[in-house]
């Protein structure tokens, strides 16, 4: 029961992009595994007599590995929740394609997705015509701050910075500003 409750729950944790959920379904099946390990363990000393005590020593050490490992996968969750880390390179192309899509958009110079639980917040460089009046960069930077975040699914914030068009077609960088190698994949 507690392995299927598992898979239900994993599957939900997905579907939402919820570490928390995840971490839950880890839980549910490392009770399924640990109370299979000490039915097995009992079992043995039980059936086999004399001489097997010890299979139910060995049923709980696979227990609390089951256990170690489940709390280092849920720390691992958590702690990479925690760091701002960046997202697939999917999502970042997707967003890349999403604003070079807009009307009036002539390049991005910057590009910046960072992921905080499940938001993704993204920094964005507009490249637009030098001589476009401030009010028409404006309504520019809000359509494609609105198209972002009607076209992928999780975004928080989105913070558009417009700048005159250079000519040059510059790079996407993560919260560190390294390379993105994403940055020429085919839209």
């Amino acid at each position: 029961v507690k392995w299927l409750v598992s898979r239900r729950v994993k599957a939900a944790g997905a579907e939402i992009g919820s570490r928390a959920v995840e971490a839950d379904a880890w839980h549910h099946l490392s009770d399924a595994v640990t109370s299979a390990a000490a039915f097995v363990g009992i079992s043995v000393a039980l059936v086999m007599g004399p001489g097997w005590e010890p299979a139910d020593d060995w049923a709980a050490l696979v227990a609390a590995g089951v256990i170690f490992a489940n709390g280092a996968l849920m720390l691992k969750g958590a702690l990479f929740d925690l760091m701002d880390r960046t997202p697939e390179a999917k999502v970042v192309a997707e967003v890349r394609r999403i604003a070079e899509g807009v009307e009036g958009v002539l390049a991005i110079e910057k590009l910046a997705v960072r992921r905080a639980g499940i938001n993704l917040f993204v920094d964005i460089h507009v490249q637009a015509p030098g001589l476009l009046p401030l009010e028409q960069a404006h309504t520019l930077g809000g359509k494609v701050k609105s198209a972002i975040r009607s076209g992928v699914k999780g975004i928080a914030g989105v913070l558009v910075h417009m700048e005159p068009f250079t000519g040059l077609r510059a790079e996407s960088v993560d919260r560190e500003h390294h390379s993105d190698p994403t940055r020429d994949l085919p839209a």
